[in-house]
């Protein structure tokens, strides 16, 4: 194929709807396009939580990229330096081989990783939800709690093992902890007669004032009480001191002996960013309205690693990291693309939030679409609905909707993969957050290369 070649670094909502929209927008001989991403498949994020629970498998939230993209080059790997200069980015191939790969436009859309703290112990103890992995090891790690309380006549041990803490009040943190905690009464009441259901003890811990902000006060209220209701326990104003592998410390004092400690208190751009040696706003690019980064010559970014300004809201604030906007800046940044590719002016991204919705599992549910509060069977409907729309490809839809009724109607067996079994679980050892090359690093490779 000819014409210049158009990197897209990431296989998010952002990277995978910019690679489809350039696909149907350019002609095959004016460009090529090149999608790195280790993965194969686009992760849809919000249903981890469901994942997670068993609710849907795996592969029902993992669209196939080859299914969405046919004239894409797929290179299997992650970038983890990028040389402007010499237009070049280093690739780490999935193999653990290092290449570098030349481009003429290079669209970053690296996402994000989960935001971490220096507490002690918890680079060692926490789990996150930010990868499939992670979401598989998750519930693995929460059964098998189940299965050693059942089997230990130690009360402590066991009080210890079905006690849950999950530590962020916003969507990815309040989502696991409900569906986790309807898992392990579930399983408890079904295959476990030796475990008293009320033993079994979910804390969802966050420093913000308020549950779900994001939502307003009104729908964070009735998550709250939802929650309440099915016996989490909600500390807020409250964080982590400190973990250990039998206990964790909370900043108000308290001390919970527990075997698991889930960490979802937001998200920090990805490592790449610092290799460019550009402007962040708070770790991402900062950006025009057209996603261009200022001073390095074709390089665009968007989604959760930039800070494209929200033209919709006019306060100079950057869009919020949400699936609802890498997605349509993904589709917009094609457009951009094509534009600077024949000359034309290219447009600002512009969109307003369309709402938001927040699954708790059950009947249970909070949604703002288009600025209505709805809770309940209705908000669950709704949010169910948006996931539905929201995923790629017609399978991925079949799967999970599949999935859901298929739960409903028959429950979950709380099976143990144990494929994972072998990994200690931490942050590290799934985001990979260890691989990325400073700015000095990248321009000296590329230099010898030259």
């Amino acid at each position: 194929m000819q014409g210049p070649n158009i990197v897209v670094v990431g296989a998010g909502f952002a990277g995978v709807e910019a690679a489809r929209s350039l696909e149907r927008t350019l002609t095959p001989g004016e460009a090529r396009v090149t999608l790195i991403s280790p993965t194969d498949y686009q992760l849809y994020l919000p249903l981890l939580p469901h994942v997670a629970a068993g609710v849907v498998t795996p592969q029902s939230v993992a669209p196939s990229l080859r299914r969405m993209l046919r004239r894409t080059a797929l290179v299997p790997g992650g970038v983890i330096g990028v040389d402007p200069g010499a237009k070049v980015c280093v690739v780490r191939k999935i193999t653990g081989d290092l290449v570098d790969m030349r481009y003429d436009y290079l669209v970053l859309t690296p996402g994000s990783v989960t935001r971490v703290f220096d507490i002690p112990g918890l680079a060692e103890e926490a789990r996150g939800m930010k990868t499939l992995a992670q979401a598989a090891y998750l519930r693995d790690h929460v059964i098998a709690q189940l299965d050693l309380a059942a089997a230990t006549s130690d009360h402590d041990e066991q009080a210890a093992r079905l006690q849950f803490v999950v530590v962020g009040g916003g969507y990815a943190g309040t989502e696991t902890a409900a569906c986790l905690q309807r898992l392990t009464t579930a399983a408890a009441r079904r295959y476990h007669p030796r475990i008293d259901p009320g033993l079994i003890k979910w804390h969802l811990i966050d420093v913000a004032p308020k549950l779900l902000p994001e939502l307003g006060e009104k729908l964070g209220e009735s998550a709250l009480r939802m929650l309440g209701d099915r016996g989490v326990q909600i500390s807020l104003g409250t964080s982590v001191a400190s973990a250990t592998k039998e206990e964790i410390t909370l900043t108000d004092g308290r001390v919970l002996p527990s075997r698991t400690l889930v960490w979802t208190a937001g998200v920090a751009a990805s490592p790449l960013v610092d290799s460019l040696g550009t402007e962040t706003v708070r770790g991402r690019l900062v950006t025009e309205p057209d996603f261009r980064v200022p001073g390095l010559d074709g390089v665009f970014a968007l989604g959760d690693a930039a800070a494209v300004p929200d033209l919709a809201k006019g306060d100079g604030s950057p869009c919020p990291p949400t699936a609802q906007h890498a997605a349509r800046q993904g589709r917009h940044a094609a457009k951009v693309l094509a534009a600077k590719l024949r000359g034309q002016p290219t447009l600002p991204y512009r969109h307003k939030d369309l709402g938001l919705v927040v699954d708790l599992g059950g009947h249970d549910a909070v949604s703002k679409p288009l600025g209505i509060d709805l809770k309940g069977a209705p908000a669950q409907l709704v949010a169910r609905g948006y996931h539905l729309y929201a995923l790629r490809t017609g399978a991925a839809r079949f799967r999970t909707g599949a999935n859901w009724l298929l739960n409903a109607v028959a429950g979950d067996d709380f099976v143990r993969t144990g494929f994972l079994a072998d990994r200690k679980g931490t942050l590290r050892d799934f985001e990979r957050t260890d691989v990325y090359l400073t700015r000095d690093e990248v321009t000296a490779r590329t230099r010898a290369m030259a």
